[in-house]
């Protein structure tokens, strides 16, 4: 190698201003902040609800393919820590009666309410229908009368109270609607 070819080797190899040093290299990993850290545990659960959301292949299997049920050597009644049978215990969790009775009344109240506002408009709007959108209104709240009735005069007091306090109001306003009604109907005849 001649000198001449030597000295522009050395040269080409010795670092000036316009080549970057391992000092002054940029850096392309970068140190993790809490920004970038929430970033990537962002996408990785992105990602995750992602590949979970893709059917398998494979159908995972149930606990219960899984768990083997073991053959009962001990009674079926196994005392909790509250000391109550399975079946008292049941009971008070289940709906109370009066629970049912309000949901009853409340199915025929809905029926009712129904049928009077499709008989409010069609009796302001004077059509052909009104009248007997009317009547079935009046039938609607005659079936939640009866409903409501039964239970207030029945035997039990505290029943009676309970479905009084819970659903009684509504009960007379939409008698006091259907009155209403019925005496705009007859003012317009």
């Amino acid at each position: 190698m001649s000198a001449r070819r030597r000295e522009l080797h050395i040269k080409s190899r010795a670092p000036n201003a316009t080549t970057p040093t391992p000092a002054t290299k940029r850096h392309y990993q970068t140190i993790p902040t809490p920004k970038t850290k929430v970033a990537a545990m962002q996408r990785a659960m992105f990602l995750r609800s992602l590949r979970l959301a893709i059917p398998r292949a494979t159908p995972t299997r149930s606990l219960s393919t899984i768990t083997r049920s073991r053959p009962t050597t001990h009674p079926q009644y196994t005392r909790s820590a509250s000391h109550a049978s399975p079946n008292y215990v049941r009971w008070l969790s289940s709906k109370s009666v009066a629970d049912e009775k309000i949901e009853e009344i409340t199915e025929l109240y809905a029926t009712a309410q129904d049928e009077f506002e499709i008989a409010m408009e069609e009796t302001e709007k004077q059509t052909v229908y009104a009248e007997e959108d009317r009547t079935a209104a009046r039938e609607e709240l005659t079936k939640v009368q009866e409903a409501y009735k039964a239970v207030v005069e029945g035997p039990d007091s505290e029943l009676a109270s309970e479905v009084k306090r819970r659903i009684g109001q509504r009960i007379r306003e939409l008698e006091q609607g259907v009155a209403a009604m019925e005496e705009v109907a007859q003012n317009q005849d």
